[in-house]
């Protein structure tokens, strides 16, 4: 039994198969999928994939490349948002630094509110960093000074101090195909090193970052067991080892999805 708790299931990529597509993840064993909100003008769309399907609960935030889309966004309006009922999680937002797609200015603001209604409603908070370890740290340091909140650091790429300050307030991480990589050995080490056993959960992030041996293709929740090969490999588990224990975390973190 196997959970995908990041996948974007709701752009052009899968507009004519999505069907086919969780299907294709069922059958390999995934149970439940979370369909990321990266747009909040998108998340009538996101909301309908989850309401379609059992087995798919979904988020609702603002993807840091998209913070100058709606820097003045409130808590309270997230908040409005995330009373569908099948709202998990608060989230993708976050800090990235590498592309600029929004001013840094913008995406600190955006964060914040993010983190205040993960905070207020008791659901975890998503969150992408790209070049931007010491100033994520910095924030998630400085707003855990102002009320508990569960930070899941996703698609984790970032360096260790990053992970260790993180798994200092508690953070939750996950891995994505990347781990898979020939030349991903320093995010590996991470994982081994740093990320805590008990609080790793997989992802797939589709349509992007295929795990090996599907790398190059468009990736979807069915490559999830490779996710999972990878980490059991840096982890040194068995395949039911890892399964069992990111399954136990996804369920842990993403309290409101109800285990199957």
């Amino acid at each position: 039994m196997l959970v995908d708790s990041h996948v974007n299931l709701h752009g052009e990529a899968f507009a004519e198969d999505l069907d086919a597509v969780i299907d294709r993840a069922r059958a390999v064993g995934v149970v439940r999928m979370l369909a990321i909100c990266c747009r909040l003008g998108e998340f009538e769309q996101v909301a309908a994939i989850a309401e379609k399907h059992d087995d798919i609960w979904c988020t609702v935030g603002a993807h840091p490349h998209h913070a100058k889309d709606r820097p003045d966004i409130t808590a309270d309006e997230l908040l409005e948002m995330a009373k569908h009922p099948k709202v998990a999680a608060i989230g993708e937002t976050g800090l990235d630094f590498h592309y600029g797609y929004s001013p840094r200015e913008d995406q600190f603001a955006s964060l914040r509110a993010h983190v205040e209604a993960a905070r207020r409603a008791d659901l975890p908070l998503i969150l992408h960093t790209r070049e931007a370890d010491a100033e994520m740290a910095d924030v998630l340091e400085d707003e855990m000074g102002k009320g508990a909140f569960r930070p899941l650091l996703h698609c984790y790429t970032g360096g260790a101090e990053l992970a260790r300050r993180g798994a200092a307030l508690g953070a939750y991480f996950s891995a994505s195909g990347i781990l898979t990589f020939k030349k991903a050995e320093d995010v590996r080490a991470v994982f081994r090193d740093q990320v805590p056993d008990d609080r790793v959960i997989i992802e797939t992030d589709c349509p992007y970052l295929a795990p090996v041996p599907h790398r190059g293709k468009r990736n979807e929740p069915a490559f999830l067991p490779h996710v999972a090969e990878g980490l059991a490999a840096v982890k040194g588990w068995t395949a039911e080892e890892c399964a069992a224990r990111t399954t136990d975390a996804f369920f842990r973190l993403f309290d409101r999805v109800p285990r199957p």
